[in-house]
């Protein structure tokens, strides 16, 4: 889960992994904005805001990115599909509610979603995996997902760190345990795996290689590095060693180069601006080495940030 939204006074607060902040998704918010202390204790209040604010179960128009991959995901949510001979690949399914709508964008671009063969997910949130049952029980699809979030997925999630059960979904089967660095391979497609823990432990960033045109393209999906409200990372962690693994997350992030760079919550790498491009600019519109720089570098700051100041609570506590 991933996004940010306006809370009263100064502070901005992440939903779901702290993200960049929308004018179309403050004026969705309610006027009398709850402050962080009780999005943090609020488990439903804080989805309940999040999910229409930012128009995770809004369907949206499907469109090609670059070769064989698509975005077939909702206003809010990145879902994507990796298209080859051999059948597809579907990373991500949005909530419980997406799945008939990832459908009709699937269809809607001339694809059949019977042929897809794989699915993966950046990590175990129901904003991001919970339609994942849905695909396996309509369509037959093998999921692969990082050992550390096996447990969670087959579970849909319950006893998370934080939210408890406030936020399961349909528990899926997991056909195949990835490590860091496992790769996937079909037809012209290739995925790597990065296990980037930290948002949740088996958080995974993946990395395609694709080539258009005899050019090669690095394209990254980075995720982990995003913290939510009421996660504790330096004082009573809330799982333990949770703030070295986003300092190793936001090591490894840093090191990669993508030339595109896209991400579970669609307002992180500006879909609809790069979306409005591409129709003169084409593929040279979704090239951003810059805005992931600033993107992951954001990431580190506001992890820090908060880790300042919880230490400086516990301080000023004695």
């Amino acid at each position: 889960m991933h996004a940010m939204i306006h809370v009263a006074g100064p502070v901005l607060v992440s939903a779901l992994v702290l993200g960049a902040a929308l004018p179309a998704a403050a004026q969705a918010l309610p006027e009398n904005m709850p402050t962080q202390e009780q999005l943090a204790n609020d488990n439903n209040l804080f989805m309940s805001i999040a999910r229409k604010a930012l128009k995770w179960e809004e369907p949206d128009e499907p469109l090609q990115i670059i070769g064989p991959l698509y975005f077939v995901g909702t206003k809010g949510l990145g879902v994507f599909l990796f298209t080859t001979s051999e059948g597809h690949i579907l990373m991500n399914t949005g909530m419980p509610s997406s799945g008939p709508m990832i459908v009709d964008s699937i269809r809607k671009l001339g694809f059949r979603p019977e042929d897809i063969r794989i699915m993966i997910n950046g990590h175990a949130h129901i904003d991001h995996a919970g339609a994942l049952a849905f695909f396996k029980e309509q369509f037959g699809a093998q999921l692969a997902v990082m050992r550390e979030d096996v447990p969670a997925m087959e579970s849909g999630d319950s006893g998370d760190f934080k939210y408890g059960n406030d936020f399961v979904y349909p528990p899926v089967k997991v056909d195949r345990i990835l490590r860091d660095g496992d790769t996937i391979r079909m037809g012209d497609v290739l995925l790597t795996a990065y296990l980037t823990p930290g948002h949740t432990r088996g958080a995974t960033t993946w990395i395609a290689n694709l080539v258009l045109d005899g050019k090669p393209y690095v394209v990254a999906f980075p995720d982990g590095a995003g913290f939510n409200p009421g996660y504790r990372l330096a004082k009573d962690p809330s799982y333990p060693g949770i703030a070295e693994d986003y300092r190793r997350t936001h090591h490894m992030l840093e090191m990669l180069k993508p030339d595109i760079w896209l991400a579970q919550h669609n307002e992180y790498y500006d879909l609809e601006g790069k979306r409005q491009r591409a129709q003169t600019e084409g593929v040279n519109a979704w090239r951003d080495p810059e805005g992931y720089r600033r993107f992951i570098a954001g990431r580190k700051r506001a992890f820090e940030d908060q880790v300042d100041l919880e230490m400086g609570a516990a301080k000023s506590a004695r």
